[in-house]
């Protein structure tokens, strides 16, 4: 079932551009506040002490040094999806940019949407609703955001149709692999680490981009405050 919500939440994305075809940015951006709080939520109230309370039991020089190890990969993650934002151009936070050099720009949004997909899913647990619902809400506006791209693209709705779906079978991919297989499974909090850095920076950029002349935007922070509620409502 999870694996169907996963790939539900891109069709749906996909669908409500389809059918609503919507003109203004502004429910997509606050969809995505809201998104970005609820995973930020979700990062520093279940993930972080998840993988900082793994080494009980353990010397305090072991613990001591596995937590530096856990604190480097965090800030490496969050240099990864530094990286793979200069090829999607911030697509993972709502924009969307049509070059001259379109074909080749969908080619690098894809790819590093498509790797920021998997790596959401490597850190799920079978039994961890939390994550897989904070990653469900986040792929919601990222499929709004990548099908609008491919229509501003003028690509074929055939070709657009392929590739959103390889696209929800990232995380899905990601989820499978990190429960199945040994080496993800022994490596489990190390991912989890990196992943952490990911959502850190994108969850971040997402909440305190500034608005337009630098106004605060009620809406916004009206959205970011019930994400934040709903995890502390959720989390136990």
């Amino acid at each position: 079932m999870s694996y169907i919500l996963l790939i539900l939440s891109v069709l749906v994305g996909a669908l409500f551009v389809l059918i609503a075809k919507p003109k203004n940015k502004m429910y997509t951006q606050l969809l995505l506040a809201f998104s970005g709080s609820y995973l930020l939520s979700v990062t520093v109230l279940h993930l972080l002490p998840e993988v900082y309370s793994n080494d009980h039991g353990h010397s305090h020089a072991h613990e001591h040094g596995q937590h530096n190890i856990i604190g480097i990969l965090i800030l490496v993650g969050i240099l990864i999806q530094s990286v793979l934002e200069s090829f999607s151009k911030g697509a993972e936070h709502g924009h969307v940019h049509i070059h001259s050099d379109s074909r080749k720009s969908a080619w690098l949004l894809f790819i590093s949407l498509c790797l920021h997909a998997f790596s959401e899913g490597l850190p799920i647990h079978d039994t961890d609703q939390k994550l897989l619902w904070a990653i469900i809400v986040h792929k919601v506006p990222i499929a709004i955001v990548l099908t609008s791209f491919f229509i501003l693209s003028k690509y074929s709705k055939r070709n657009a149709f392929i590739f959103l779906f390889i696209f929800s079978l990232m995380s899905p991919l990601g989820y499978y692999l990190g429960n199945n297989v040994t080496w993800f499974i022994k490596n489990h909090h190390e991912i989890t680490a990196l992943t952490i850095g990911i959502f850190l920076h994108i969850s971040t950029v997402i909440l305190f981009e500034s608005s337009e002349n630098h106004r605060f935007d009620i809406k916004k922070f009206v959205v970011v405050v019930l994400g934040i509620l709903l995890t502390l409502f959720t989390i136990h």
